[in-house]
């Protein structure tokens, strides 16, 4: 008999994951491209979560090749978590996977609180995203009750993978490296100089080109000037994002590549200034569904 299942999604900018979680069963996973509404047009949503409806159909076919697309989706609630999922943006993926699931009890969040649920559950907390952007929040348990406007990779971003990379290529070009890493840096990803002031200011998305160059770091990160790099980039985050909630009692979680590959610089920065760091996820996905089980 076919009961009650969840699917939950967790949407960056670059990659989507999706879990389809029911009892007594396997989890199913699927990873699509990321989803961002404020980015995305309406026929380019439709056509991921179309994909995802149709890949997960293909799945349960298997176990059962009598079960009707209609019945299925009629069974699910979905919660997706996605950037850009804020008014009036996150309609459009609610009519996406409105007209893919049909029938399906649908809630559209932002991916900042899918984190909080994921990292606190239930309890208070503050939690932050470190991956390609950065975003924090104070949590009472159940929803965001103080955000500090993170403001993208230009204005703000403190601690990200795009602010990381950004700060890494200004360092090698002004000569705050050395010649041996400008060189190294230069020949790892086959870049001039030339080459990296277009791909910041004239080619599209230049978070993501940034954000690319972040392998550099974990390879050198031996390196004092590399380790000062990322231990500033971190304590900015702290200072000008976690610390303005005044809530130093309460541990500070985080989910994202950047925040795991570099645990043991973000639990020294933090360390420093005075903050308790609880959990370090590099994907909530498991954590959100979870929440919702």
């Amino acid at each position: 008999m076919l009961g009650k299942m969840t699917l939950v999604a967790d949407s960056g900018s670059t990659k989507t994951s999706w879990l389809l979680r029911r009892a007594g069963y396997d989890d199913i996973r699927v990873e699509t491209v990321g989803i961002n509404p404020v980015r995305d047009s309406d026929s380019t949503i439709g056509t991921v979560v179309g994909g995802v409806a149709a890949t997960l159909g293909s799945y349960l076919s298997v176990e059962s090749d009598s079960l009707s697309h209609s019945l299925w989706r009629s069974k699910l609630d979905i919660f997706f978590y996605g950037a850009g999922c804020i008014e009036p943006f996150k309609s459009a993926v609610e009519d996406a996977l409105r007209l893919s699931f049909a029938g399906s009890t649908i809630v559209v969040e932002s991916d900042l609180l899918g984190a909080a649920r994921a990292l606190c559950g239930h309890s208070e907390g503050i939690a932050c995203i470190l991956g390609t952007g950065s975003n924090s929040c104070l949590y009472d348990g159940h929803e965001i009750i103080a955000n500090i406007p993170p403001l993208g990779w230009i204005l703000g971003d403190e601690g990200s993978g795009a602010v990381l990379g950004r700060r890494l290529v200004s360092d090698a070009l002004k000569g705050e490296l050395g010649d041996a890493l400008r060189s190294s840096l230069l020949e790892r990803f086959a870049l001039s100089p030339t080459d990296i002031i277009d791909k910041a200011y004239r080619q599209p998305q230049p978070n993501r080109f940034l954000a690319s160059l972040v392998p550099f770091l974990v390879e050198h990160r031996a390196e004092d000037c590399i380790q000062e790099l990322i231990i500033d980039s971190f304590r900015s985050f702290f200072r000008r994002n976690v610390k303005k909630y005044g809530r130093d009692d309460l541990p500070v979680n985080f989910v994202g590549g950047i925040a795991s590959q570099f645990s043991e610089e973000l639990l020294q920065s933090a360390e420093t200034e005075g903050l308790i760091v609880g959990r370090i996820e590099r994907s909530p996905i498991t954590l959100m569904a979870a929440f919702h089980d």
